[in-house]
């Protein structure tokens, strides 16, 4: 009667931490804001980027305005300074709920030769102007064949008719909302919170504040008069009115000529609340997802992967079934007369050839998938949002990083198993482990940054966040995953079913090539993830915001189920015509699914990618796609084997063979 009560009022308890966490669970970034009317709102650039050349620079790099205080980098985090954010300070500068226009910003220097040819270039190549307002992005609105497209930031210009403009006008409009008390407690945690929450309401609660919601940018070009501006300070009254207007440019760059910078700000009240601001940024044009395509295509492989399934487990439990109704005596004659799996018994768990590279590509894949699963995971609960930049490869490099230690020791463990027992070279497997992967990323990574370095652009990483990666890499990462091939090496090793014989068995000749069968076999993984390729592709090369982690994270588990299926069917395929090397064409029979996926980055260069512009963008675009194909095909690999080791076990475990 005690343990029940006790189990209940746990039961109970875990009820409403579960539902007060789900109260505060959306997690948008940072903490609102308050402002009150007439609190200074500073504006941040982060770096110049175009999909025509996927090479970010600094927004210093053109001549634009300078802030009077200097330029000053913002705290940036590893995840944001590897994706080649260079978020800085910026000239532009608001009062809360204060609408102004016609305000002067600043008048360059004459256009130099070089600068002149830098802003035609950046013009050329479509290079974005980002603007950032209380860590909202500025988003710009279009209208193109009676649909409202979305973007962020805008363009540094046009060209026209032979001729270069620039959008040396900004009309801002801020949304704000009202800033309740009650709203941020749900948003922060439980309603108690409400009380240990440092606020500026404590200070006068009478006092009306605002959050921002919303951060839009209207770009014009504007042809304003020099001589007007000669004694103007920044942030003073232009002479005249100046009318924005979208569709007409009017300010062409020339060079010996110096070029006016103007803004004008409105602020409007908006019903959308703190925690759905960032919702207008994941509906943007190109992002949405196709959910009933992906549907679709989720009801059909699971269809086919469960078919796969049940033909499969039927087949095996009947030859299992028949062979062992069968006395000894039937057995014996029954295995000179019939070929199949039983007669590969002596030799099916011979080590396979480089037994060593394959335990340490196995250590990895557990690895790399281990960050996959544990990464989308916490994504698609709401961890690591967009608002928060640079989380997302944060979380994948600290995940990968504890995630040595379950790598180590799978790889150790299986290299124990194939030497049947032997400890003799454990620390060279697991050593091997922590620098197989990484170091091939690194030489990739390495070899672009240098083409980033000679082309000044901000997406090169620093010479100190190298020395900071490498120390993670070997003060962290090589110790965990030593530290699990120490666990491995003090498990016992898993013990082989059948005794192995010392004369290798002839394989028969097979009517088709064994490795044709395995790069088929990566269709029917490449099957579940196409679709979703799509958006991660358009994600990261297009600019668009990803966020369906949800839907990732299912494709992510059925990818990981039809590669063991493959896996399994085909190894049960080999070991019926004899052939009893099984152990790599398992590994390769998943992971063949990286082929296809590098064949779709090259189409997905040459048909989506087509204004990708130089030797040098497309060099960065293969080497990241090669990076990430390696990656997939240690992951899927690993699934392969590890489940076909499993099932080869189980079967050979499940008969009494002598």
């Amino acid at each position: 009667m005690d343990l029940t009560c006790n189990f209940s009022i746990w039961v109970l308890f875990v009820f409403f931490v579960f539902q007060s966490f789900c109260y505060g669970f959306y997690l948008p970034g940072s903490y609102p804001h308050k402002y009150v009317v007439g609190d200074a709102l500073s504006v941040k650039v982060n770096s110049l980027t175009s999909i025509d050349t996927e090479m970010p620079f600094s927004y210093y790099s053109l001549p634009f305005c300078k802030p009077q205080e200097g330029v000053k980098d913002s705290a940036e985090n590893l995840g944001e300074l590897l994706m080649g954010d260079r978020i800085e300070n910026s000239p532009y500068r608001f009062k809360m709920y204060t609408n102004e226009s016609d305000i002067f910003l600043c008048k360059t220097d004459p256009l130099s030769k070089d600068n002149f040819d830098l802003l035609k270039k950046r013009i050329d190549e479509m290079y974005q102007v980002n603007l950032i307002l209380d860590n909202l992005p500025a988003i710009r609105y279009t209208k193109k064949d009676g649909y409202l497209l979305r973007w962020t930031g805008f363009p540094v210009g046009v060209k026209y008719q032979d001729a270069y403009y620039v959008f040396n006008h900004l009309k801002f409009k801020v949304l704000v909302h009202k800033y309740e008390e009650t709203n941020v407690a749900r948003v922060m945690g439980t309603g108690d919170a409400v009380d240990v929450i440092p606020t500026k309401a404590s200070e006068g609660s009478d006092v009306p504040g605002y959050m921002v919601v919303g951060f839009e940018v209207v770009p014009c070009s504007v042809m304003h008069n020099v001589d007007l501006v000669k004694d103007l300070k920044i942030y003073g009254k232009y002479p005249s009115q100046i009318k924005c207007d979208s569709n007409i440019v009017s300010m062409p760059i020339k060079e010996g000529q110096p070029i006016v910078f103007t803004y004008e700000v409105n602020f409007d009240m908006s019903d959308i609340k703190w925690p759905s601001r960032w919702d207008a940024y994941l509906k943007m044009e190109g992002s949405k997802v196709h959910w009933f395509s992906i549907l679709n295509s989720l009801m059909v492989i699971t269809f086919l992967a469960g078919i796969v399934l049940v033909i499969f487990l039927r087949t095996v439990r009947r030859d299992l079934t028949r062979y062992e109704e069968l006395d000894k005596e039937a057995q014996a004659q029954m295995n000179e007369e019939l070929s199949g799996w039983k007669l590969v018994v002596g030799d099916v768990f011979r080590a396979p050839s480089n037994p060593g590279l394959l335990c340490i590509v196995v250590g990895d894949g557990v690895q790399i998938l281990g960050m996959a699963v544990v990464t989308i995971l916490f994504a698609a609960l709401g961890f690591m949002s967009p608002a928060s930049r640079g989380t997302l490869i944060r979380g994948m490099l600290f995940f990968y990083m504890i995630l040595g230690v379950p790598g180590g020791y799978v790889a150790v463990r299986l290299w124990r198993t194939i030497g049947g027992g032997d400890l003799k070279g454990w620390i060279s497997v697991a050593w091997r482990v922590a620098c197989f992967f990484p170091g091939i990323a690194f030489l990739i990574l390495t070899t672009l940054n240098f083409l980033l370095w000679g082309s000044h652009s901000t997406g090169a990483i620093p010479f100190s966040l190298f020395v900071i990666l490498l120390l993670l890499w070997f003060c962290i990462s090589v110790p965990l995953t030593l530290f699990g091939g120490y666990l491995g090496a003090k498990a016992p090793h898993i013990e082989f079913p059948v005794r192995t014989n010392q004369i290798p068995r002839e394989i028969p000749a097979q009517k088709y090539p064994s490795w044709l069968l395995v790069l088929g076999a990566g269709t029917l993984p490449f099957g579940t993830l196409f679709i979703e390729l799509f958006f991660i592709m358009s994600s990261i090369w297009m600019g668009r915001v990803y966020y369906v982690f949800g839907f990732l994270l299912i494709v992510l588990i059925l990818l990981v189920v039809v590669c063991a299926e493959v896996s399994l069917v085909l190894t049960y395929m080999h070991l019926c015509v004899e052939d009893w090397k099984w152990w790599w064409k398992s590994f390769f029979a998943s992971g063949s699914v990286a082929i296809y996926i590098f064949l779709y980055s090259i189409n997905y260069l040459v048909f989506d990618l087509r204004s990708l512009s130089g030797p040098v963008s497309a060099t960065l675009y293969l080497g990241y796609s090669l990076v990430m194909v390696i990656a997939i095909m240690l992951a899927t690999g690993t699934v392969g084997f590890l489940s076909s080791f499993w099932f080869v076990h189980y079967l050979f475990s499940s008969v009494k063979l002598d």
